[in-house]
């Protein structure tokens, strides 16, 4: 069976992955080297196409008991789709960060939503009660900026501001750089929490550490570059005090880059933990030929 099919992208938290659970701005972007769309199997013994198929059977029966949904979405035509061998196509990398589950997520409430709605925060806490399925607990924000697919800067007020694909600065370049190792968002969404409950841990990070993710989006948004890598410093440092766990061993030697000296700085990417880590650097080629002297894996963003 042929069908047009949109495609969805995965996403990149640039700033805010976990501040934002407590009402700090964010920014977001698309994961353009991936992508999934919806299809029909045309072979019952394509693997791949079984698998998704039988999951997404587990997907239908969350969003049938999730009373917050299950009006909003018409799930009889998803059964439908499903008992004629659809599956979702994808290649967004599954526990890295980028946005497997939100891309999922948007891509059922974009075919199958019965009256779509513009009213933003309606939709984020909408795709965060479905994307609740696969995390312990979903800002919905992965999910909306799959679901819209391009840059955005949610604000504290909850409002977004959307940016043009090539928003940023030209000595600005985004890559990701793989740990090799996949990460666990539920586990450590809830160890962060835990942290930040406690008192002296809480009083740190509203005090040292939000106001630099603000600065890095500001700085970076306005198109002030130094100002830009100047913040993004500070903010790596911090996320190695605070953050700790959320940073894989192999991958501390890292945050110690400078762009003076080796044209990057790395930060944590969605919830750490392992997956990516998320670079920036002034100068593609010399963090090239550096990563290739290291043997390791990069992917440019922008």
């Amino acid at each position: 069976m042929i069908m047009e099919s949109r495609v969805y992208h995965g996403k990149v938290i640039l700033f805010g992955e976990y501040s934002m659970i407590f009402g700090s701005p964010a920014l977001l972007m698309p994961y353009y080297p991936s992508s999934a769309r919806w299809q029909y199997a045309e072979d019952s013994n394509d693997e791949f196409a079984m698998s998704s198929n039988r999951s997404l059977y587990d997907f239908l029966s969350y969003l049938i008991e999730n009373e917050d949904v299950n009006s909003v979405l018409d799930l009889m035509a998803f059964k439908k789709d499903l008992d004629e061998g659809l599956y979702f196509d994808s290649n967004i990398p599954y526990g890295y960060g980028v946005g497997s589950s939100g891309a999922l997520t948007a891509a059922v409430y974009d075919r199958y939503c019965i009256d779509k709605s513009d009213d933003n925060v309606l939709l984020r806490s909408l795709f965060a009660s479905m994307e609740n399925c696969f995390h312990s607990t979903s800002s919905g924000l992965d999910p909306m900026q799959c679901y819209y697919g391009r840059p955005f800067v949610i604000n504290e007020d909850k409002s977004l501001t959307m940016l043009e694909k090539n928003f940023m600065p030209d000595d600005v370049h985004v890559f990701l750089l793989d740990s090799k190792v996949k990460s666990n968002t539920g586990k450590l969404v809830s160890y962060f929490r835990e942290r930040y409950a406690d008192k002296g841990f809480y009083v740190d990070f509203q005090r040292l550490y939000y106001p630099y993710v603000e600065k890095c989006i500001t700085s970076l948004v306005n198109g002030n570059s130094k100002d830009f890598y100047e913040n993004l410093s500070v903010l790596s440092y911090y996320q190695t005090v605070m953050m700790r766990p959320m940073i894989p061993d192999s991958m501390m030697p890292y945050f110690s880059s400078r762009i003076e000296t080796e044209h990057f700085q790395v930060k944590i990417c969605g919830s750490g933990g392992g997956g990516f880590l998320l670079g920036f650097a002034d100068d593609k080629n010399k963090v090239n030929c550096l990563m290739n002297k290291n043997t390791e894996k990069i992917i440019w963003l922008m």
